[in-house]
């Protein structure tokens, strides 16, 4: 499998590059913006783990190109940059995660597993839910005559979902489901997530589908438990 790591910092970029390369990954590196992109743009990536503080091209600016030529390699962002309005405009632009520094290398190793994993193919084609619809072959959710893209997080919390629509899902299953097996996932940041598939379900005079069962998890319904 082959990573590439966009870090600015050669120190840092090195040991990331060490810890991927004793995991079996291929690994390249990216020293800023420009290099990012263009070797995203090149085609052939399993991973891309990319810093927001780029030289000459940020990772959000990074992001946005790749996923405007219909570039779609998994991403998770690594920035010291926590505020929440950050993370949100990550995942907006079209990351599939997002993780503050400083962080353990074994989390964004069990991050990057998660993100490479393919999902379970034993489920049909399109999954629905009253007017709600998912494509599992584009990873895209339709409503009303309209179109969206889900990040591959986005996806799997929404699948997850929609397979239970009806019952409450723990919050420990939807992390499990999104971020695999142990990962440390805080509240805010699935949060950040349930959020942004509100958004994409329900637009102007739609029917909120997703709400929070507070304190145990999330549940698709027609109306709030």
């Amino acid at each position: 499998m082959r990573v590439l790591v966009a870090e600015d910092k050669p120190r840092m970029a090195r040991l990331l590059q060490r810890a991927f390369q004793s995991e079996g990954y291929a690994v390249s590196l990216a020293f800023d913006g420009d290099q990012a992109l263009a070797m995203g743009m090149a085609g052939g990536l399993d991973v891309m783990v990319l810093d927001v503080m780029l030289p000459r091209r940020d990772g959000f600016d990074v992001i946005q190109n790749l996923r405007a030529a219909k570039q779609t390699v998994p991403t998770i962002m690594v920035t010291a940059r926590d505020a929440m309005s950050d993370v949100v405009r990550g995942l907006d632009a079209g990351a599939d995660d997002y993780l503050t520094k400083p962080f353990a290398l074994d989390v964004l190793l069990a991050r990057v597993r998660a993100l490479s994993r393919r999902g379970p193919a034993n489920y049909p084609a399109d999954l629905r839910f009253e007017d709600l619809s998912l494509d599992r072959r584009t990873h895209e959710l339709r409503r009303g005559g309209r179109v969206a893209s889900l990040t591959r997080i986005e996806y799997m919390l929404l699948e997850t979902l929609m397979r239970r629509a009806g019952c409450i899902v723990p919050r420990d299953t939807l992390v499990e489901a999104g971020w695999g097996g142990g990962a440390e996932v805080s509240d805010g940041t699935l949060y950040v997530f349930i959020r942004s598939l509100r958004v994409k379900i329900a637009q102007a005079g739609e029917l909120q589908l997703l709400h929070t069962a507070r304190g145990i998890g999330y549940t698709m319904r027609t109306e709030a438990p």
